[in-house]
């Protein structure tokens, strides 16, 4: 299944028997403000599943601002909002796919490959005219069973041990300037881990608001890389949600999407003996 979806092809499929879209609209800034949006207006049949609430573990003051959430919890609310084994799963957000890409990378995580994100999300949807409800539906409660792959993790005692014995290389997802410490508003530290490249997420779009076609993500991608394979990447951002973006960009190009650090510089940062650097990216 292709990681992303169309307006188009959405609109084509909606009613479709197993079909299960989720609202993943989110603002780190207003916390509510994604489940507003979702109670005013959204696409029809679309249920809500909220970053903080849902898609996060409970917070422990550690375990940065979205740690990942426990299997079986996650697994019970997937289920209470109907989505079981063989859904096919949308999700979509407005902010450019980033919060529609943790759900997609979480039910990856679980073992449920049949997700993708709404290309352009709910503005391309917007812009197209296409139909939108304020009725919530009422999904019937389905078993989802998690079969999750942990392959796909690294905790922070792994970043810990890889500074000294280098074996993968960290690419953070946040913008240039939070990557150096400037402007940073969201973690109580400015910086990056030692060693981390630089791939602004937000780089994976084109002016419409949509993916960077395949062929492009592919080289730009490849040039950011350089030397270094895709496998060997650990994926991270502030809080392990932008940095998702960059591995469905990933795979969009064809490329493997690499593992993530879910505490990311959150969780690292909560940690005054854990080493922070201010130079700019290198091989990026």
């Amino acid at each position: 299944m292709h990681p992303l979806i169309s307006v188009a092809e959405l609109q084509a499929s909606l009613g479709t028997p197993g079909l299960v879209v989720v609202d993943c609209r989110h603002d780190l800034a207003d916390p509510q403000a994604g489940r507003a949006a979702y109670a005013a207006s959204h696409i029809p049949g679309a249920v809500f599943l909220h970053l903080d609430d849902d898609l996060s573990a409970p917070l422990t003051g550690t375990n940065g601002r979205h740690p990942q959430p426990d299997a079986t919890v996650l697994a019970q609310k997937l289920g209470a909002v109907g989505i079981g084994n063989a859904s096919h799963v949308v999700a979509y957000d407005a902010a450019g796919g980033p919060f529609a890409a943790r759900l997609w990378w979480l039910l990856r995580w679980l073992g449920h490959e049949a997700v993708q994100v709404l290309d352009g999300g709910w503005p391309a949807w917007q812009a197209a005219g296409a139909e939108v409800s304020a009725a919530q539906p009422v999904p019937l409660p389905v078993r989802f069973t998690a079969t999750p792959d942990d392959a796909r993790v690294v905790r922070v005692t792994e970043v810990e041990a890889n500074l000294a014995n280098p074996q993968f290389t960290l690419l953070d997802a946040r913008s240039g300037e939070r990557f150096v410490g400037i402007g940073e508003t969201k973690d109580p530290v400015g910086g990056h881990i030692p060693g981390a490249r630089n791939r602004f997420c937000m780089q994976n779009l084109g002016a419409d608001g949509r993916f960077k076609p395949a062929a492009q993500l592919r080289d730009e991608w490849l040039a950011v890389l350089g030397d270094l394979a895709p496998e060997n990447i650990v994926h991270q951002c502030g809080s392990g949600v932008t940095a998702c973006h960059n591995q469905l960009a990933l795979t969009v190009a064809g490329l493997p999407a690499g593992r993530l650090y879910v505490g990311s510089w959150s969780e690292w940062c909560s940690d005054p003996a854990r080493p922070v650097s201010t130079e700019p990216a290198s091989g990026a």
